[in-house]
């Protein structure tokens, strides 16, 4: 039964769906963005290409063999300093920064969930009024304006009539007809109570 009611309450729950339109309505407004990003990265764009021109390979070069350097001391300092018996501490401090991370990434996931859901709800809502004061609107412009038109009075109601006498006979409201089978199963239960030995 718990089944049945769970299985009934996620179908009939609406937040997957106001999340869908939440989404949504987020992506559009995103997306009403992206002109004015791509206007902003056209006039950046020449300054960019003639910083990348002018600068010197040479340069480059030295900054990136600068930092493989660093990063081959780095990794060298961190392997040296590794002690094998610290090592399993380590990772048990680790695995359990790991599962208090990933909780906390799950909390905020369903902040998020509800957030935009919630979002996806309030767009739902303004849609169904946008789309009510549209047809409101269309109404209003096709139909005219309606006039008092008088109604007729109603028409007086047949009393209820009472049941025929025969059908509550069958019933045994009168009394007589479960007696009767009462007493003919009380005959019967008497004879079939009579010894068969009893010859008078």
């Amino acid at each position: 039964m718990a089944i049945a009611d769970d299985l009934k309450k996620t179908l009939t729950d609406p937040t997957p769906l106001y999340f869908a339109a939440g989404t949504a309505d987020l992506a559009v407004q995103q997306a009403k963005k992206v002109p004015g990003f791509i206007e902003q990265l056209r006039a950046e764009a020449p300054a960019r290409i003639e910083a990348v021109k002018n600068t010197d390979t040479k340069a480059v070069q030295d900054r990136a063999r600068v930092a493989q350097e660093a990063v081959t001391s780095k990794v060298a300092e961190v392997f040296g300093a590794i002690d094998p018996k610290k090592l399993g501490e380590t990772a048990q401090d680790l695995a359990l920064r790991g599962v208090g991370v990933a909780a906390e990434y799950a909390v905020r996931a369903k902040e998020t969930y509800d957030k935009v859901a919630e979002h996806g709800e309030q767009t739902v809502r303004a849609w169904r009024g946008e789309v009510a004061d549209e047809i409101v609107d269309i109404a209003g412009a096709v139909e005219p304006e309606p006039t008092a038109v008088p109604e007729p009075a109603a028409a007086p109601e047949p009393a209820a009539e009472p049941a025929p006498a025969a059908e509550a006979s069958v019933d045994g409201v009168d009394g007589e007809k479960p007696a009767k089978k009462s007493a003919a199963r009380r005959g019967a239960a008497k004879k079939a109570t009579v010894p068969a030995g009893d010859g008078s």
